[in-house]
């Protein structure tokens, strides 16, 4: 089984311990063991560093999904990191929403936070609207 997350730039430190337990209960009982994860926010970097630390727990494999081909030097850190070529067919504005439309197809279970409009919340009630498994961090 396959998960992946959409959530804001913007996320409160507070939820690693909320983002940990939920990771934990899906790779415990629901038999989910590769993470997509996106990599332009404070959400994604939480769930990124959550993984990481599982990964030495738990026998998961966890991607973090390029948007864009990084210019030298303005990613750090490429392991764990994949590019879907379709992105690359799209707008260079667009490949954000095109990628994570990607990682939604390709997904059992939607991890989300959203709190307010945008492309995170669009995504979560598509993933709803599609059957997936959907759990809303708060």
């Amino acid at each position: 089984m396959i998960c992946t997350f959409f959530g804001h730039r913007y996320a409160p430190e507070y939820l690693k311990p909320t983002v940990r337990s939920v990771l934990i209960d899906l790779i415990e009982n629901k038999n989910v063991d590769m993470f997509y994860v996106g990599s332009n926010g404070k959400f994604d970097f939480l769930v990124k560093e959550t993984l990481r630390e599982l990964q030495k727990i738990y026998p998961i494999k966890y991607y973090v999904v390029l948007a864009y081909i990084p210019k030298k030097d303005e990613y750090s850190d490429y392991s764990n990191t994949i590019y879907f070529d379709e992105v690359n067919t799209k707008p260079y504005k667009a490949r954000i929403i095109e990628r994570n439309k990607l990682m939604l197809q390709k997904s059992d279970y939607v991890v989300a936070f959203v709190k307010q409009s945008g492309n995170s919340k669009d995504l979560t009630e598509l993933a709803k609207r599609k059957g997936k498994n959907v759990i809303i961090i708060e």
